[in-house]
């Protein structure tokens, strides 16, 4: 999990650090307002908004604005203003900040093709962002990641599978990408007349899709058709349509000039053509990325005011910082700045922060309304609907009752990144995959192996197999773990949990845990812990599972600026060999993160791990990189007895992702250079295959994968994608026929990168299924089902359409099947062809429940915008011509089970921007 976009630079370092105290370093986090005048309009909540925001600016200093214009903006007590963190994220859940719901990562939500789902988990986010907001302010805490604006949704196309932020996003389609970002900006703002209850900022605009090392310098030269076509209509729909109250622009140049400083997409399209009043927020260190990766301009002080006269009213950064001299040069004025900070406040103003609680519903919203049943279950809900059954050869699943011994193999089994995604919250109970069939198949026999990595070379954590505690858990005389033997060991490693950051005195709990892979970012590990100055002593023995070379390790925060804050200490055999750096240690004290361990038997080894919490941070794994023969003869070895094996494999967010430092085979700094499943689960699955016992694949990926051996080998294929806390549920409900699938995937799953035109190329000319013409592995749109489908009766409005006028459209779903299920039924337009034109493009979806045996007649109103075109010059009308519609459960395809007619529209009639 990445919380930073890239690591800031040292100047922001400063900044940072000085604003924790308050203004020039004095201010405490506990605001001492130091006698505001109490009869200022700004006060006085029967003025409007722009009035008393208005009166506060015009009593602000020069420094007082400039200071506001950062996202972490210093309290100033004698206006009353509270310090402020603008940085906060809740992309499918709260994150950062303790524990909240984890709900299925972005691209799983748009697997669900559930508008009104989607709609409801926003409204959840944004319920437990207020409750941590409230409890926070009650404490007088106004740190980062415990505000109410939010840098979420992404709506950024997923052009390209191996972006590795397009797990980020709601997939390749504009019109879906659209539908699901005014659902979830609207949960998040909610629906009060007066009050926000939260900001929601789409992000990044524009054309931002990878590669990622490339980000902070490339300039994209994108044609007036893609831009309008694909890359803009998203963002059109939730500032025009939702009201977003913010957006942040992106790293990127476009057509020679970088996004944050861009007229062409802050002046034409965002305020003049799209109306947004709201205020616009820099990507991370965007700013200074102006002058110093893009050579756009010689200084800080130059970017920041191209920046602010651009329309770019909030610096997450510290080139704002060089704001005065930009002022003092003549470079903007005083008056240019008045615009930004009064777009921020307005935003401030709105969310309450400056009125009694009293008046603010949102305000009422206790800190117990976090991660309750009822949001669990809503998680659980969404998990569900987001599983893409891609293949079911001769109706294997669910499975019968007859299978009583289940194999779980795969690297994702018990992998808690591989359900939580990235930008995510602390989920108190994960269910991760082996979890939940164990839990699902409770009368089963169900058995599990690691089998392989999820890439060459790179490391998980420690399999439970293969580290083991003394039963009961003791010392014998000598203070040492004793290892007894193999009957004496039980899975897991014992756990004493200590209130202080010195393993001193008696530990507050002592439990057993099954493997050591925790996120408790801001969050309590046991109750009465408390969140920092905490420790953690493990104890027990490492059981090789067969002779070789382990590299073996431990992973610790994951954030930025968290590693000097966390410690640990691993011992094997009571022998320190390896460590995290202790503060104000020089880099020849460091010790490695990491040892190899040779070993040419299998007997159990004392190991020890000593964790070390302070104050950031608060995630930890003990990892391992085994022998991959002897990972995967384990698993065959399962796969000989059982009845069916589960294999549960993938990628995962610590793979692709946000600019990582990952260079490892089909993998390069949080892209993907292969879309195939990583070579060692490819080989993990035909050695499985080879013993004849049926093989179901669950794939937990952020991105499309080229499972070509698995689709004509395996019996099922299900995507759960990175599923949430409750995945797992979700997952083993699936294979048990208790949830019946209806997901369809939001992007095309092609059969290899031969496929796709270059990574760096931006256009969309071969690209996601509008203008890609060959033959995908699966195409967008597609998905399975328990039961069975057929549509008839469609009809519209008026097979003779005046331009410009909206057409209905109508049909009827009949559930063929004995059992009740949901269909997803999918509209697509084919326009009158041209060079520019796409194949066909998706106009309209509903996601309906039809009982076994039952009809539903479903409506869809496309408005002009939805019928229309648009041309190289970029601009978008309704054109005169035959059009072709279809309505079904999938994509057109021959043989399919929906249903097609032509009609016409005549004359034209053009569109705004």
């Amino acid at each position: 999990m990445q919380v930073c976009r890239r690591p800031l630079r040292a100047g922001l370092l400063f900044l940072v650090s000085m604003v924790a105290g308050g203004a020039a370093g004095q201010t405490p986090d506990r605001l001492k307002v130091s006698s505001p005048d109490p009869t200022a309009k700004y006060f006085n909540t029967a003025l409007p908004t722009a009035e008393r925001v208005a009166d506060l600016v015009s009593r602000m200093t020069l420094e007082e604005k400039i200071s506001q214009m950062q996202d972490e903006a210093v309290a100033i007590p004698r206006l009353g203003i509270p310090r402020y963190g603008w940085w906060n994220e809740g992309l499918h859940g709260v994150a950062f900040s303790g524990y909240a719901t984890n709900f299925p990562q972005a691209i799983g939500l748009a697997a669900t093709w559930d508008t009104d789902l989607v709609h409801r988990v926003a409204g959840v986010i944004s319920t437990e962002a207020r409750a941590k907001y409230n409890a926070a302010i009650a404490l007088d805490n106004h740190r980062r990641f415990f505000g109410l604006s939010f840098w979420s949704p992404n709506v950024n196309i997923f052009r390209d599978p191996r972006w590795g932020r397009g797990q980020e996003t709601y997939g390749e389609d504009p019109f879906l990408t659209s539908r699901i970002a005014v659902a979830f900006v609207t949960g998040m703002q909610g629906d009060d007349p007066r009050y926000l209850k939260v900001v929601s900022t789409p992000k990044h605009f524009a054309v931002h899709s990878g590669p990622e090392p490339t980000r902070h310098r490339v300039n994209i030269d994108v044609s007036p058709h893609d831009l309008e076509d694909t890359y803009l209509p998203a963002f059109r729909a939730a500032i025009t349509e939702a009201h977003a109250d913010s957006i942040m622009c992106a790293y990127n140049s476009i057509d020679g000039s970088p996004a944050c400083t861009s007229d062409l997409l802050l002046g034409q399209h965002l305020r003049r053509s799209w109306g947004f009043q709201g205020y616009v927020v820099s990507d991370c260190d965007a700013v200074n990325d102006v002058w110093h990766d893009h050579k756009f301009v010689a200084d800080a002080a130059h970017a920041a005011a191209l920046a602010v006269k651009a329309g770019d009213d909030l610096d997450c950064g510290d080139a704002y910082a060089s704001l005065k001299p930009a002022v003092t040069q003549g470079l903007l004025t005083e008056a240019d700045l008045d615009i930004a900070v009064k777009r921020l406040f307005t935003a401030r103003f709105r969310l309450g922060m400056f009125d009694p609680p009293a008046g603010n519903p949102y305000s009422a919203i206790k800190p117990g309304e976090n991660n309750t049943p009822e949001h669990r279950q809503l998680a659980l809900q969404a998990a569900r609907e987001a599983i893409v059954l891609l293949k079911n050869d001769g109706a294997f699943l669910p499975l019968e009752e007859k299978i009583q011994r289940i194999a779980v193999i795969g690297p994702n089994a018990e992998y808690r990144q591989s359900i939580e995604g990235n930008y995510n919250g602390a989920p108190p109970q994960p269910v991760t995959p082996l979890a939940g069939i164990e839990k699902q198949f409770a009368g089963k026999q169900v058995m599990y192996a690691q089998g392989s990595p999820l890439a060459e070379g790179a490391m998980l954590p420690i399999s439970h197999t293969a580290i083991r505690h003394i039963v009961p858990p003791g010392r014998d005389a000598s203070g040492h773990t004793p290892v007894g033997t193999m009957a004496d060991l039980q899975s897991g490693l014992v756990g004493q949990y200590f209130n202080n950051p010195n393993l001193a005195g008696q530990p507050i709990a002592t439990r057993v845990d099954k493997t050591i892979n925790f996120n408790w970012n801001d969050a309590e590990p046991i109750p009465g812990i408390g969140t920092s100055q905490y420790s953690v002593r493990w104890t027990g023995v490492f059981v090789p599972p067969a002779v070789g070379d382990y590299k073996i390790g431990v992973r610790i925060s994951e954030c930025y600026a968290c590693e000097s804050s966390e410690e640990f200490r691993l011992y094997l055999d009571d022998t320190l060999v390896a460590g995290s750096s202790k503060r104000g240690e020089t880099p020849a004290q460091k010790m490695a993160a990491s040892f190899t361990l040779h070993t040419g038997d299998m007997h159990p080894r004392r190991l020890a791990l000593e964790y070390i919490h302070h104050d950031s941070g608060g995630q930890i794994d003990l990892q391992w990189d085994a022998p991959r023969v002897p990972l995967r003869d384990e698993a065959v070895g399962l796969a000989k007895d059982a009845d069916v094996v589960v294999a549960v494999v993938g990628i995962a967010p610590t793979l692709e992702g946000e600019e990582m430092g990952v260079n490892l085979e089909g993998f390069k700094g949080g892209d993907r250079t292969s879309i195939d499943l990583p070579r060692p689960q490819e080989e993990l699955l035909e050695a499985l295959a080879a013993t004849g016992k049926p093989v179901i694949v669950v794939l937990l990926n952020g991105s499309a994968l080229s499972v070509n051996w698995a689709a004509q080998h395996a019996k099922a294929i299900l995507d759960a994608w990175y599923p949430g806390e409750e995945g797992g549920t979700a997952i083993a409900e699936t294979l048990a026929g208790v949830n019946n699938p209806a997901g369809r995937l939001p992007i095309t799953f092609y059969k290899s990168i031969d496929q796709l035109p270059a990574f760096e190329e931006y256009g969309m000319a071969g690209r996601t299924y509008r203008y890609f013409k060959g033959q995908p592995l699966y195409g967008f749109g597609y998905g399975l089902s328990y039961s069975r489908f057929t549509y008839s009766g469609l009809k519209v409005s008026a097979t003779r359409l005046r331009a410009g006028s909206p057409l209905k459209v109508e049909a009827d779903i009949k559930n063929t099947s004995s059992r009740g299920g949901d269909e997803v039924a999918e509209v697509y337009l084919t326009s009158p062809q041209s060079a520019i034109a796409p194949v066909h493009a998706m106009v309209g979806f509903t996601r309906v429940a039809i009982g076994a045996g039952q009809t539903k007649h479903v409506t869809f109103e496309l408005s002009p915008r939805q019928l229309s075109q648009v041309s190289t010059d970029g601009s978008r009308s309704v054109a005169a011509g035959e059009y072709e519609l279809y309505v079904g459960g999938s994509q057109p395809v021959e043989g399919g089970t929906g249903a097609h007619l032509k009609f016409t529209i005549e004359g034209t009639a053009p569109l705004p921007q």
